[in-house]
């Protein structure tokens, strides 16, 4: 009953997530069978790959016909933001016990934005709430690119504007955990830094030097961020 429970509640908090899932994955979907590639490279790469960005990229590097290095470099820089804010969850996965290696594979931004900021209920498992939670997000994923291309292979689509859900799921996993933290300094840090790498970066390069510098930041005014002095 706990264990229903506490999978209950990782579904309430991942509503947010379903909603922009759904819709990008049935992009990503429509995408990939504009291209002549069917369901089935749909779901493989959605349970394997989950990566949002690199599986729509891929669909590109797909129809360019990019070699095997080519690809492997272009993924490393788009995912590798991952391998920063990764860090921070070992200390949250340390006793997850066999659940832990699908929690890392599991790990998307939107998943880290609920793992970090959910509240837990007394009494509640937190690998239990953790796997579910991660379970269900990877699950829209795969459900929302499978529709979309067997969509795709039945029906045209004009699918322009469908991949700014991102941009609105992330707002939205931005307010929350402002809602539930209360502190605007990491916010601030985190324009100032995308700012900077605009300025001075290639659009290529932006994220990443955007995240760099947001990294070092936050290390900066660690002690100021965890005495919670600036408030709004």
């Amino acid at each position: 009953m706990v264990r229903r429970d506490a999978c209950l509640f990782a579904f309430k908090t991942s509503v947010p997530v379903m909603m922009g899932y759904l819709v990008l994955g049935f992009a990503f979907g429509l995408l990939l069978s504009s291209q002549g590639l069917g369901w089935g490279w749909a779901l493989g790469m959605s349970v394997v790959i989950y990566a949002g960005a690199l599986q729509f990229a891929a669909v590109g590097f797909f129809a360019a016909k990019l070699g095997w290095v080519q690809v492997a470099i272009a993924s490393l820089f788009i995912n590798i933001r991952q391998a920063f804010y990764g860090l921070s969850l070992l200390k949250k996965f340390a006793h997850t016990g066999w659940r832990k290696l699908y929690l890392i594979h599991a790990l998307t931004d939107e998943t880290y934005a609920l793992l970090t900021t959910v509240s837990l209920p007394e009494g509640y498992s937190p690998k239990t709430v953790y796997l579910c939670l991660s379970a269900l997000n990877h699950s829209y994923w795969v459900s929302g690119s499978v529709l979309g291309a067997l969509a795709g292979g039945a029906v045209t689509f004009d699918t322009r504007g469908v991949a700014f859900s991102l941009t609105a799921l992330f707002v939205v996993l931005a307010m929350e955990n402002y809602r539930s933290r209360r502190q605007i300094l990491p916010f601030v840090i985190g324009a100032v830094a995308s700012a900077i790498a605009m300025m001075l970066l290639s659009s290529a390069n932006m994220l990443l030097g955007a995240i760099v510098l947001s990294l070092v930041m936050l290390f900066a005014l660690r002690s100021r961020i965890e005495q919670g002095d600036i408030h709004a």
